[in-house]
């Protein structure tokens, strides 16, 4: 920790306690300009005193500190920035500093004499804190305090906008609280302002998916920073006479390949180059059952002796250059010519990448018949959990809350102890119980538990059932209906929410399980989508395209439950949190 640093890190900090007493100041002369009802001029010509002086003094203390000679200069304005590395002692030794001088000045400006004394006390409390964590600080020999300093350079159109944007809000809130039919406003303006800026902050990764899922790979990293706005390679179909494209059937599927050889007997060795997850696989085929199809081959741009042309790649040769056929102007179409790949651009148009989707999927082993058995088991493993899950945790909850029993609440005090065993506890017994009974490699081990209920689901179903009124049990029991009867007709549709609530939990917690197959699944045939995207990750992680596409269709069903049932989210929210009711 050097002194230039030390002298950098105290002129940011003051810069900044410069910028927002300046802010401050803006705030109540905005007020005082507005005529704010209510609002005292009195104290409000006091507090803009305070703060203009407070700022003034913190930038003249800045100015006089070489804080820029650090860095390199630019253009523009610099915003300073600096942060401590500092041990956990450190950061606690200096919040009992801030404390301890929050209470001496709460002491000083006290009104009695008990209040003073009491504030002083506080302080001293602190200061005995901070005394036990600089002695634990110099007691660890390695422990040291470093700053990192820097900065942000900021142009003036940039600067200006801020500052417009800045007092725009402050006015526009002053506005708003004028009258007293407007009051509440500014409140509601600043938290739907933070609702919707949170709203994007964390869209955005979500955002970035769904765009990087349609877009091109010479798209994926640029030095102008993320591409938001994806483009498309111009393509024209063209049957290549020299290395043609055949359609032909092989292994119950439509295939497209070339031919490598001609056989003695008349058939041909055709090399599969899609769908991807068999390419490079060969057989042999009647040439008469063969269909040749075109493929898409780019547009490219360029210059030829001085004229502008436009041209599609007809022959990719050995050496990296180009055979490129004209398509315009009139003058060169028919012409060919060989170009390096420096000579030409591709020719593209703003649009998304839909054939990320299909080759996403063309990747996938033939058994699994494009990702529909990976959905089909990951379907089973959500219907059967969420029936399991409801079915078995609501009639155990229903016999803790309304049925008495010989040791009723041990056992329930027993149940509720389960919840903080870890599930590493567990882990190993469970798979010897499901090893001997023969289901390692299958779906059982991952839905058959939930039919034996949870504790957290049971305590919560239990706080519901106790407050459903006793009369409508009674009434149940006059009419001549059993225990079963009255748990599905009258208890049951009383729980609706809770029910609802469990069944989007266990759905969000089967859909994106992952450690349950890793642990028991084998096959391909039996992996549900999460496993088969960590597969997919570690075989295509090189290619961010078709790794996105893969994720937003693995996505997609949680999405459409989110947005149907986002209601039973929030209530899970509130509700869950209740001690009883």
């Amino acid at each position: 920790m050097t002194t230039s640093n030390v002298i950098f890190a105290i002129g940011t900090l003051l810069s900044w306690v410069a910028w927002a007493a300046g802010a401050r100041a803006v705030w109540v002369l905005l007020h005082m300009a507005l005529n704010a009802v209510g609002y005292d001029t009195r104290r409000g010509m006091t507090s803009l005193l305070s703060a203009g002086v407070t700022s003034g003094a913190c930038f003249a203390i800045t100015a006089l500190i070489p804080m820029h000679a650090q860095t390199k200069a630019a253009p523009g304005f610099r915003a300073p920035l600096v942060w401590f590395v500092m041990p956990y002692t450190a950061w606690l030794g200096t919040a009992c500093f801030v404390m301890a001088l929050y209470r001496i000045i709460q002491g000083l400006l006290a009104i009695t004499s008990e209040e003073r004394i009491g504030k002083l006390k506080t302080s001293g409390s602190w200061v005995l804190a901070l005394l036990a964590f600089v002695a634990l600080y110099k007691g660890d020999s390695g422990s040291k305090i470093e700053i990192i300093t820097g900065g942000i350079w900021l142009t003036a159109p940039i600067c200006a906008a801020i500052l417009f944007f800045a007092m725009a809000g402050m006015a526009a809130m002053v506005i708003a609280g004028r009258a007293s039919t407007t009051r509440g406003y500014a409140k509601t303006i600043i938290t739907q302002a933070a609702l919707l800026a949170g709203s994007i902050v964390f869209g955005l990764p979500f955002a970035f998916l769904v765009i990087t899922s349609f877009k091109e790979d010479r798209d994926m990293s640029s030095p102008n920073g993320i591409v938001w706005i994806p483009k498309v390679q111009d393509t024209v179909p063209y049957f290549d006479k020299k290395h043609p494209i055949y359609e032909a059937n092989f292994q119950g599927q439509t295939v497209n390949g070339t031919i490598i050889l001609t056989n003695p007997d008349g058939t041909v060795k055709i090399d599969v180059t899609k769908p991807l997850a068999i390419r490079g696989s060969t057989f042999n085929a009647q040439k008469s059952a063969l269909k040749e199809i075109p493929k898409e081959v780019p547009i490219v741009s360029g210059k030829t002796d001085g004229v502008a042309f436009e041209g599609k790649i007809v022959e990719e040769m050995g050496d990296g250059h180009r055979r490129v056929a004209f398509t315009k102007p009139e003058s060169l179409v028919g012409k060919e010519q060989i170009f390096a790949p420096a000579e030409v651009e591709p020719v593209r148009h703003v649009g998304l990448k839909w054939s990320n989707y299909s080759e996403a999927l063309s990747f996938l082993p033939p058994e699994t018949k494009s990702g529909l058995v990976y959905l089909k088991n990951t379907l089973i493993l959500v219907v059967m959990s969420v029936i399991g899950t409801i079915f078995s945790s609501s009639i155990v909850a229903y016999a803790f809350s309304r049925m008495r029993f010989p040791g009723r609440d041990p056992l329930f005090a027993v149940l509720l102890s389960t919840m903080m065993l870890p599930g590493a506890v567990t882990l190993l017994p469970q798979f010897l119980i499901f090893r001997q009974l023969n289901w390692i490699d299958s779906l059982y081990p991952l839905w058959v538990p939930a039919f034996f209920a949870s504790a957290f689901n049971v305590f919560l179903l239990r706080q519901f059932f106790k407050g459903i009124p006793m009369e409508l049990e009674d009434a149940a029991k006059i009419d001549g209906c059993s225990y079963l009867k009255t748990f599905w007709s009258v208890m049951l549709p009383q729980i609706k929410p809770a029910l609802a609530v469990i069944a989007v939990w266990t759905f969000m917690g089967a859909w994106n399980n992952f450690m349950g197959p890793l642990i028991y699944v084998n096959s391909p045939e039996n992996m549900p989508l999460s496993y088969a995207l960590q597969l997919f990750q570690g075989d295509r992680g090189g290619e961010p395209g078709l790794l996105m596409a893969f994720a937003t269709m693995c996505m997609i069903p949680v999405l459409a439950v989110f947005f149907f049932a986002q209601r039973y989210f929030i209530e899970g929210v509130t509700l869950s949190g209740l001690g009883g009711r």
